[in-house]
């Protein structure tokens, strides 16, 4: 990324506190250029939990400082209950937490720096409040630019896929178990932080309770979901995304069905902004930004409507790998979306070349109406399948899916005699039956080079209790057939000539994936059975030039001092004597030191996911943190432990949250409660 120092206007930086009409204060830091003191200029906000002053503000001085020095008042606002704001953060994404939004926004538009005009920017986070708060419509608010995001909270985010309840549920709440109990910042809030901590650590609770407590969709999740009704949105919408992020779909979701101004982006990028992308090539995205604000902030007629709705990133073929510096591949471009360049080709299972052969009744072209071929996936299938988003530290992508695919149910085609270009979401929609009343699909597509190594390039999980749907799901009938159809991730990709394009059913994905209580047998009709794949066609207007987007660019980022060497590790391991088999992740970020606040600060994540042989009840997941803030005459820690386990019938939680002042404990608390699961 190239740093700009002189940028057109000169710009000062001031922390500020936001008065909420309940009498709560939130703590936001403001930048924005010195002559708003005399013309007030529109204010853009960034609203998420992750602490503005000290986890987030190296981030923050990239984009923030560059984004104000193109005329625009930045604002980052921590959230109620966290950072150095007022108040507890009890859940993602409540209707107190919206109502704030509006009132902040109110507050901005009526600063005499500020012009009355706003919008909303962030990624994650950042990104759903933008979005849900643009369903909202507060007045002043007039463009978003969102990053990395969902518009449907359940059957589009990190809890659940297809009805199939995620690790990454676990993953995140334990994460936020960790953010939402840190302490504020004596520096900023006086003697009052003893107090404002213990009040968080006193009324917290983990999340992942609440998650696992609705396993369908149901109002909670209904809740700030955009996709229940986009009509809802009526300001012009910036949404970019990349296809090694777990949110690849809601992009296209977005400029198909909203009827604003709107333009997708989507990169080959992990969960990164995109002047940060990776893995690469990252673009100059806040060029992007300020051309949007102009236009829909300041009324600049620049033509940033014009051209496509959707430039992506078409990748090429790579060898699996856990991560990439560079993606290889080109930009290329679509006038609508859905494109009419975009045809869904549907191809008979029967057709495929089953890998490795298995015996049919009758010839591959007419397989017997009846037949079927089985898989009983044991739980080693998925250990490869790297994280549901990607966050590149440690490397998470998939690896070679040789070994996933030993203990899954394979189709793929004969050597591509052309060139193959796939551009959305594939199907595969399939007649089977069941062993036992719950189970669970996943499939895979991967890109199968002549060597036969094979990088997974998309996949899709489907609980087949809710083949008819999210909001009613029922147990199955074994034996009986059903058609249900696997929605997988959209992507970008080319098969080049030579390559196979492979369908792999498996019938779990342990630990992407939790399983169901019990193995499955699974029985495939291929006869009746399609695999769907939305094959583009190049054509003139969509190819883009090589030049489509700028250098990354950003301000300077913060000084910061390392103190203690960050470690990462992702580790597979087996005991083939007792058959434990355990996937191990460390997240640690070292103990870095903020030379503007003189601030140290330390944050350790472990995950773990453990199984025994094929016993579906031994699985277990952990996410414990690590959190530590020092200076001289002042240090705090907090560590917090979640565990989830299982029977055939019930989830159990067991977490426990320490926090300690000076090195003694000054909280401490237990938890174990047990869920039921509900046709999972």
């Amino acid at each position: 990324m190239r740093t700009v120092h002189n940028l057109p206007y000169e710009t000062k930086e001031e922390p500020v506190t936001v008065p909420l009409p309940d009498g709560t204060r939130l703590s936001a830091r403001v930048w924005r250029p010195v002559c708003s003191d005399a013309e007030p200029l529109p204010a853009v906000l960034e609203y998420i939990p992750y602490r503005q002053r000290d986890l987030t503000a190296v981030r923050d001085s990239i984009h923030h400082p560059y984004l104000a020095g193109h005329g625009y008042c930045c604002v980052r606002v921590d959230l109620r209950g966290t950072g150095d704001s007022d108040g507890v953060l009890g859940d993602e994404y409540l209707e107190q937490e919206q109502r704030d939004a509006e009132d902040v926004l109110e507050w901005l538009a009526a600063q005499p720096w500020c012009d009355g005009s706003t919008g909303m920017m962030g990624i994650s986070w950042g990104a759903f409040a933008a979005l849900q708060v643009a369903a909202r419509r507060p007045e002043s608010l007039r463009a978003i630019v969102i990053a990395s995001f969902t518009d449907d909270r359940y059957a589009d985010d990190m809890h659940y896929m297809g009805g199939t309840l995620l690790s990454d549920n676990l993953a995140e709440a334990g994460t936020m178990f960790a953010y939402s109990t840190c302490p504020p910042d004596p520096a900023v809030v006086g003697d009052r932080w003893r107090r404002m901590w213990q009040e968080r650590l006193g009324k917290s609770e983990p999340w992942v309770l609440e998650w696992l407590r609705h396993q369908r969709r149901d109002d909670y999740w209904r809740h700030a979901a955009v996709c229940e009704d986009y009509q809802a949105v009526r300001c012009p919408v910036l949404a970019s995304s990349g296809w090694a992020d777990g949110y690849s779909n809601a992009v296209t979701r977005l400029l198909a069905n909203l009827d604003v101004p709107r333009k997708g982006l989507i990169g080959p990028w992990s969960h990164k902004f995109p002047h940060l992308g990776e893995p690469g090539p990252a673009i100059g995205y806040l060029q992007e930004v300020v051309r949007w604000w102009d236009h829909w902030l300041k009324g600049v007629d620049n033509g940033v409507m014009d051209g496509p709705v959707l430039s992506t990133w078409m990748q090429d073929s790579v060898p699996p790998s856990t991560s990439y510096e560079q993606r290889p591949g080109r930009w290329v471009i679509e006038p609508e979306w859905p494109s009419p360049y975009v045809t869904e080709v549907t191809h008979p299972l029967s057709r495929y070349r089953i890998h490795p052969p298995r015996k049919r009744a009758e010839a591959p072209s007419q397989p017997e109406p009846g037949s079927a071929l089985t898989v009983r996936s044991p739980l080693s299938v998925g250990q490869f399948a790297g994280k549901w988003a990607s966050y590149n530290a440690p490397p998470d992508l998939p690896y070679d899916q040789r070994e996933e695919d030993g203990g899954s149910l394979v189709f793929e085609t004969e050597p591509l005699t052309e060139r193959v270009e796939i551009l959305g979401s594939p199907s595969a929609e399939l007649e089977l039956s069941v062993s036992e009343p719950v189970g669970q699909v996943a499939a895979r597509l991967s890109d199968v080079a002549p060597d036969g190594s094979a990088t997974r390039v998309t996949y899709g999980l489907l609980n087949l209790t809710h083949h008819g749907g999210t909001d009613d799901p029922e147990l199955l009938e074994p034996g009986r057939r059903y058609r249900a159809t696997v929605q997988l991730n959209g992507v970008a990709q080319a098969f080049p000539p030579g390559h196979r394009i492979r369908l792999s059913l498996s019938t779990s994905y342990w630990p992407l994936a939790w399983p169901p209580p019990k193995p499955v047998l699974l029985s495939v009709h291929e006869s009746s059975s399609t695999l769907t794949l939305p094959v583009r066609t190049p054509h003139e207007d969509g190819e883009a030039p090589r030049d489509l987007f700028g250098e990354p660019e950003g301000a300077p980022p913060l000084a910061t001092t390392t103190l203690e060497p960050p470690e990462e590790r992702w580790d597979v391991k087996r005991d083939l004597i007792g058959y434990h088999q355990e996937l191990e992740i460390v997240k640690d970020r070292g103990l870095e030191h903020l030379d503007h606040i003189g601030l140290d600060v330390g944050r350790r994540a472990y995950e773990r996911y453990t199984a025994v042989a094929d016993d579906f009840t031994s699985v277990a997941g952990e996410s414990a943190w690590t959190m530590t803030f020092r200076r001289p005459g002042w240090e705090t820690q907090t560590v917090t432990r979640t565990v989830l386990t299982c029977t055939e019938g019930t989830f159990h939680v067991h977490a426990t949250l320490d926090a300690y002042e000076d090195g003694n404990r000054v909280f401490s608390r237990t938890w174990n409660e047990a869920v039921p699961r509900d046709c999972l």
